[in-house]
């Protein structure tokens, strides 16, 4: 059993910048891969960005890519996104996620075994 605890949300400027954590603890951390989503009202979960257990590569969604970046420290068993140049359209609560596929990008939010908590984000005009 994989718990994650992700925080780091909170109200930010249009043009700022923000950065998540995600604590993980449980299982074999090393075989699960790790990223985030995020849900705004009304809509549904989507993809933001992702790091493989396998090969350790990075996949971020395309409304994302050069604005947002996943880094991991393997001491802390941690995962960060940094997200900078936010825009008000980035506003959603953010999750966490692992999974024991290889490519958490190439599964559905309905697939994915572990969840954090939800930290929101929001970005005011």
């Amino acid at each position: 059993q994989v718990e994650l605890e992700d925080s780091g949300g909170g109200l930010v400027q249009a043009g700022g910048s923000l950065r998540l954590s995600c604590a993980a603890s449980g299982g074999t951390l090393s075989t699960y891969s790790m990223g985030w989503f995020r849900q705004a009202p009304g809509k549904a979960r989507e993809f933001v960005g992702s790091i493989s257990w396998r090969d350790g590569a990075l996949y971020y969604a395309e409304i994302v890519r050069g604005r947002f970046t996943i880094s991991r420290d393997n001491t802390k068993n941690t995962i960060y996104l940094q997200m900078t140049s936010l825009k008000p359209e980035d506003t959603a609560t953010y999750y966490c996620a692992a999974d024991s596929s290889a490519y958490l990008s190439q599964i559905g939010a309905n697939s994915v075994d572990y969840w954090g908590q939800g930290t929101q984000v929001t970005v005011s005009s």
